[in-house]
């Protein structure tokens, strides 16, 4: 049942990702992951957009055969030119995320710019 949630979600992403083709750009670059505990993974990750724009993006967390054993939606809200660096274009962030098995590796699948 869980399976089928995280698949749902994944086609979501994908098609939110496809409907904002032509909006502002966002991007994202892995920086870490840890295994928080059991059931439990932390993903760290750094976005880069324009500051006044909201993003959301698709974490995921795979096992060691890249099967999705976890997936989170984040929302990364405005930020000031104080914030992160290149003068708030880019801030770093940390999720932690809920699996239903072991996870070996994790990171940002897709982020999109939310249309408000």
């Amino acid at each position: 049942m869980l399976v089928i949630a995280v698949i749902l979600a994944a086609v979501a992403a994908v098609a939110a990702v496809a409907l904002t083709t032509g909006s502002p750009d966002v991007s994202a670059k892995d920086v870490g992951f840890s295994l928080a505990s059991d059931g439990r993974a932390s993903v760290d990750f750094e976005v880069s957009k324009d500051r006044a724009a909201t993003a959301q993006c698709a974490v995921q967390v795979l096992s060691e055969n890249y099967a999705f054993v976890g997936w989170k939606v984040v929302t990364i809200g405005p930020n000031s030119a104080e914030d992160g660096a290149n003068s708030g274009g880019t801030t770093a962030h940390r999720t932690d995320v809920r699996t239903d098995a072991p996870g070996v590796t994790g990171g940002v699948n897709a982020c999109w710019i939310v249309e408000e």
